[in-house]
């Protein structure tokens, strides 16, 4: 413990993130920016102390059963595949440790039930997700016109406007490429709507599963950061649960303008 802060263990090398994640497709995504928000890459510049005690993003993870949530998330966490994995009993969850622009940041993924009889445990669990992600099978487009439900499960349970929300397709290598762009057509279509961000995936090949999972790190991030420093009126600045990030700043004056001065980095 230096400095009233937990030294943070050191993170795997093939979890840090320094640059902003690419979106998979521009039609597919609502955010085409290259970069960290000005207010989030000045407060990383200049932070004083590390975490004491991980920031967590909770992740959810929803969809019907059998489109192979569990098999991404083991692919992405566990780097294996397995054909005959069992369907997910009530909820599960993996956290992930990653180092992004600097600073020590956790995604705690939650993977729930697909199976009708397990919904009212696994609802329970939606509550307080900053992240939601519905699957479906790219081989059946009736999992495709479920996740609209699934999507309204999930923010029955959450404060409306307070979540980012990723439609992503499984099971990738299953269809020829036309088939693919035919679906993911449909797909984007929906996603629009829903204003979600849209992927596709291979958790057998391994095809974008690692983009996927880096893209939301560090969105989830970006939008926690964003939404501490927003909150902030007093002197000291703290990200996270726990002195995060310490920045000494005058109690007037524009966040940016004081980040600026603070750090000289914008």
């Amino acid at each position: 413990m230096k400095n009233g802060a937990w030294d943070a263990p050191p993170v795997s090398r093939d979890r840090v993130i320094a640059r902003f994640p690419k979106c998979y497709r521009p039609e597919a995504c609502l955010q085409l920016k290259d970069n960290f928000h000005v207010d989030v890459k000045c407060v990383c510049k200049g932070r004083q102390t590390r975490t004491a005690g991980f920031k967590i993003s909770k992740v959810v993870v929803v969809g019907d059963l059998y489109v192979g949530k569990t098999s991404m998330i083991n692919r992405f966490c566990k780097d294996v595949f397995d054909r005959d994995y069992k369907a997910t009993i009530g909820v599960d969850f993996e956290i992930e440790r990653f180092e992004i622009a600097g600073v020590p940041f956790n995604l705690q993924i939650w993977d729930t039930a697909g199976q009708e009889k397990f919904k009212c445990i696994a609802s329970a669990y939606y509550r307080g997700a900053e992240v939601i992600i519905i699957a479906f099978d790219l081989a059946d487009i009736q999992t495709l016109e479920h996740t609209w439900q699934w999507l309204e499960d999930a923010l029955r349970e959450n404060d409306p406007g307070l979540n980012s929300i990723f439609l992503v397709g499984t099971k990738k290598d299953l269809l020829s490429q036309a088939e693919c762009e035919r679906t993911e057509a449909d797909a984007i279509k929906i996603a629009t709507e829903m204003q979600a961000e849209y992927w596709s995936v291979s958790s057998k090949t391994g095809e974008n599963v690692r983009e996927f999972f880096f893209r939301v790190a560090a969105l989830a991030f970006e939008a926690s950061l964003l939404k501490e420093l927003r909150k902030i009126d007093l002197p000291t600045t703290k990200i996270g649960e726990g002195s995060t990030i310490c920045i000494e700043r005058p109690t007037t004056g524009p966040l940016e303008s004081t980040a600026n001065s603070a750090t000289g980095c914008c």
